[in-house]
């Protein structure tokens, strides 16, 4: 489990340096979003707001079921 071959990073600690610059990543980019709020620069519709949130909370919810450890189901009548 998780063997690291000499100069090499296990696949732990490869999933950890990755996901955390992505995760950094998103939240800047989240941020920069949010500066699209100021009224005074830009202008927008509650209905254009929904549909961001909207779209990236789809995403949001694909990518975390991706981590989800689901067992298969079986069928059943």
């Amino acid at each position: 489990m998780g063997q690291m071959v000499e100069g090499q990073e296990t696949r732990a600690e490869r999933f950890k340096r990755i996901a955390e610059h992505r995760t950094n990543e998103i939240i800047k980019k989240l941020s920069l979003l949010g500066n699209c709020s100021n009224k005074s620069a830009y202008e927008y519709t509650e209905q254009e707001v929904s549909r961001i949130f909207t779209a990236i909370e789809k995403e949001l919810r694909q990518a975390r079921a991706r981590f989800t450890f689901n067992r298969r189901k079986m069928f059943k009548l």
